[in-house]
């Protein structure tokens, strides 16, 4: 969700008013999510370099999460809504986590969507913790080397419990993927946009899906296997 301290800065607004205004872009996506039947959706809110800003910037996104939290949480069960988290989440203040822990554990029974949140999130941090624990369990006589396929490494991610990506959207006009979900990512598609986060809402996430439902997905195979068999 890039762009809010550049939407900012451009209508002479201090950044953490940008962050504010992301946050209604957040209300929207979400609501569109359930509304297009879509079943997860990862929103990289705050990743392991972030911690390296200003420490009042930081202050503010953690007030502006502890507030989405409490004032969407009722609209969250109601619409079936399960929160998730991934990422080092025990780095965050006590207040913070107790927060996001009680919206996490109130929508544990929902099923109707997941709303996944990268928090304190990097795609490397997350590789190099499964594999200290792979090796810690081949130390232990757990597994084996033998035994640390990618189906193994897929198990010991953040993301064990959820399918892989099948479309990263990069707001503001950057074109990387900026150690977001390396491991995951590798057969998702990806639409880049200009568009500043604040002003991404419903009708430029639709764009971005229509894209996507345009597109020959083969996964290595030649377009006529996929007619053959379709994956």
């Amino acid at each position: 969700m890039d762009g809010n301290g550049r939407w900012a800065k451009k209508r002479s607004l201090n950044r953490i008013r940008g962050h504010r205004a992301g946050t209604e872009s957040v209300r929207d996506i979400v609501r569109a999510s359930r509304e297009f039947g879509i079943q997860v959706l990862t929103l990289y809110a705050f990743s392991t370099e972030n911690w390296k800003r200003p420490a009042r910037e930081v202050s503010a996104l953690f007030e502006l999460l502890k507030d989405f939290l409490r004032s969407e949480l009722e609209e969250m069960m109601e619409n079936g809504i399960h929160l998730n988290a991934i990422g080092d989440i025990e780095r965050f203040p006590g207040d913070v986590l107790e927060v996001l822990r009680h919206a996490m554990d109130a929508t544990k029974a929902n099923q109707r969507m997941t709303l996944n949140l990268a928090l304190s999130y990097g795609a490397r941090d997350e590789l190099a913790r499964a594999a200290r624990l792979l090796a810690q369990k081949c130390v232990n006589g757990k597994m084996c080397v033998e035994d640390i396929t990618p189906e193994a490494i897929s198990a010991h991610l953040y993301t064990v419990n959820l399918p892989d990506p099948d479309l990263l959207i990069r707001t503001g006009g950057e074109a990387r993927l900026s150690n977001f979900l390396l491991w995951q990512l590798s057969y998702a598609e990806i639409f880049f946009t200009s568009v500043m986060w604040p002003d991404f809402r419903k009708e430029i996430f639709l764009q971005a899906i229509l894209d996507f439902q345009q597109r020959e997905r083969r996964f290595g195979r030649i377009g006529a296997q996929l007619i053959e068999s379709p994956r």
